[in-house]
């Protein structure tokens, strides 16, 4: 397994949060979905805006409201063809709700709240496509409210940069790493630190330019050197 640097601790997420809730405000989670309709969600919403797949889970959701018709359609493609891998993400969501109406016809997911979070994991995650992303999306996003961390490219990259993994870590060593460093976080505090770390990934840390003038965590960033000279580190 990948390891941590040595600062990784509690008191750092604290620190991070801290300073991105003086930068963004507080993030309140929003409306939660049944949990199958957030792993259908998150299913389709990789490496895509979020209004782009909010939009395609919408369209999805009008022609078949009912789970077992959508397991069984065959124009997903079309319905999410505004989506990154449109075609990839339509066959692993047919496979992954056809598997679920193998076990769970009714498509209730709420049993996953009685395994605790790795058990229910690892159920999410024997099905077709679904990684730890999106795993610990329908487990903490959903009506279940259970404490995952949501690890997305735009977090990964900060974790990467900032420090707290190496920078060939991968989603899965992220979101172990994570969840050892901030023990007894709530799913509402994990959620808020995912929105909070996402907004500085889609506004300073982005992926093709770094400003880091502006990060409010510039000052503890291991990637700093990479981005700009040292006499710019901002006060604070």
């Amino acid at each position: 397994m990948q390891m941590a640097f040595s600062f990784w601790a509690t008191e750092d997420m604290e620190w991070l949060r801290d300073r991105l809730r003086r930068r963004f405000g507080r993030a309140e989670p929003s409306c939660a979905r049944a949990p199958i309709g957030q792993l259908v969600k998150s299913l389709i919403s990789g490496r895509t805006r979020d209004e782009v797949s909010l939009g395609a889970y919408r369209r999805l959701i009008d022609v078949y409201p009912r789970w077992s018709d959508m397991a069984a359609a065959a124009d997903l493609e079309r319905l999410i063809g505004d989506v990154t891998f449109p075609d990839v993400k339509a066959h692993h969501l047919g496979k992954a709700l056809a598997a679920i109406a193998i076990h769970r016809p009714d498509f209730d997911l709420t049993f996953l709240g009685n395994l605790g979070v790795p058990r229910a994991l690892g159920w999410l995650e024997r099905l077709p496509g679904v990684g730890r992303k999106v795993s610990a999306s329908t487990l903490n996003f959903s009506t279940l409210r259970m404490p995952a961390f949501v690890v997305d490219t735009h977090i990964l990259r900060i974790l990467c940069r900032f420090g707290f993994v190496r920078s060939n870590a991968d989603t899965r060593t992220a979101y172990d790493l994570t969840m050892a460093a901030v023990p007894g976080w709530s799913a509402g505090d994990l959620a808020e630190l995912h929105v909070l770390m996402k907004r500085l990934g889609q506004t300073i840390c982005r992926a093709d330019h770094a400003d880091c003038r502006s990060c409010p965590i510039s000052r503890r960033c291991r990637a700093l050197a990479d981005f700009r000279g040292p006499a710019t580190v901002p006060a604070g």
